[in-house]
């Protein structure tokens, strides 16, 4: 019991829970609320999952401040369904989408909708990775049914700093590794959407919030259980739901509410990345990170170690000697390599003050060039 608190969990998804939530988790896991069930033994049309279902929509409408022309609905599929779901509900307006290709995810969205219509991608693939081409040089298109982009790119560790401009044509969102971290203004969007598995809870649900005008029109090739309309309508049970990840993100939602609410993950987000990106330029090198400095997140940090951008051998390094001290899931993602530390919600600034320790006695101990 004792190692399993003292691990210190960077990963990108499924990621660090509070853990005080899975410890209330825990104790209701074989009696939840004295009924001699578990949850996830219990129908999804109980009065018991009825009541955490609405809690749910309740505490995001609440957190987000969602306003009242928006729909909250919760759907299987993990973000690589929502791509598809995205463009099966709304491509249907105009036949053509507008797609910011930033990183990994944005780009995995815009070859899933180019199944079902026109994409435009409105900067070149050329783009130099880790930034976003200022927005004065993007080419939209005044026609299409919606503008894409991904608030903050997982993998590549790139954020935007700023809501797109799209000259009222539907803005949509993937804020899966971003929601309840900042405020947002939703009057702004037409669609946003997360899954779970980062910020407010674990995998298998994705929150859909979408503006009540863009429903109505899905594709015929649209499935039930991808249908935002057919869930708005349903209240998210037209078919069994991912009951126990609903029943886990609305314990973290109210987690997040009694720990100061968007406010204070927004300041909590800000000084853990800052004192991060501080290390490294601190460390004259020794540490970098390849993001632009205006669109670096405060969520997923890639960096490299060793001089001249990078030293494998010396990432393994870091990586066994980070383990040893129950520093885990440090290991940069498959496609870009180095290290990535996530810095989500449930993530404690001391969490982030003791990786910083060790990258400092790392640097000393090998940092000689």
């Amino acid at each position: 019991m004792g190692s399993s608190q003292s691990a210190l969990n960077f990963g990108a998804g499924p990621a660090k829970l509070p853990r005080e939530v899975l410890e209330e988790v825990q104790r209701e896991f074989l009696s939840y609320q004295d009924s001699g069930m578990s949850l996830i033994e219990m129908s999804h049309r109980s009065k018991e999952y009825t009541k955490i279902n609405n809690d749910s929509q309740s505490i995001i409408r609440e957190l987000l401040n969602v306003p009242s022309n928006y729909k909250i609905i919760m759907m299987q599929g993990g973000g690589c369904g929502a791509f598809a779901a995205i463009a099966m509900n709304l491509l249907n307006r105009t036949g053509t989408a507008d797609y910011a290709v930033t990183g990994t995810w944005s780009a995995k969205a815009a070859k899933e909708a180019a199944k079902y219509g026109e994409v435009n991608l409105v900067f070149p693939k050329a783009n130099k990775p880790g930034s976003i081409p200022d927005q004065s040089t993007w080419k939209l298109n005044p026609n299409a049914s919606y503008v894409y982009y991904c608030d903050n790119e997982t993998v590549d560790g790139v954020e935007f700093p700023y809501i797109p401009e799209t000259n009222g044509v539907p803005l949509v969102s993937d804020m899966s590794s971003s929601i309840m971290t900042k405020k947002l203004d939703i009057s702004k969007f037409g669609v946003i959407f997360a899954g779970a598995q980062k910020n407010i809870g674990p995998s298998g649900v994705v929150v859909v919030i979408i503006r009540e005008d863009l429903l109505g029109n899905p594709m015929k090739c649209c499935p039930s259980v991808f249908d935002f309309t057919h869930i708005a309508k349903e209240n998210s049970v037209h078919n069994t739901p991912s009951t126990f990840s609903v029943y886990v993100m609305e314990k973290v939602l109210q987690w997040i509410k009694k720990n100061g609410g968007l406010e204070e993950m927004q300041n909590q987000a800000l000084q853990k990345s800052s004192l991060l990106y501080n290390t490294m330029v601190q460390s004259q090198g020794f540490y970098s990170c390849p993001i632009d400095e205006n669109c670096r997140s405060r969520m997923n940090v890639p960096f490299r170690v060793g001089f001249n951008g990078g030293d494998e051998k010396l990432e393994e390094l870091f990586l066994v000697e980070a383990e040893k001290l129950k520093m885990y899931q440090l290991k940069g993602h498959r496609s870009v390599g180095g290290i990535r530390a996530s810095l989500y919600n449930a993530v404690s600034l001391a969490d982030v003050q003791l990786l910083v320790k060790f990258m400092n006695e790392f640097q000393k101990q090998h940092g000689s060039k």
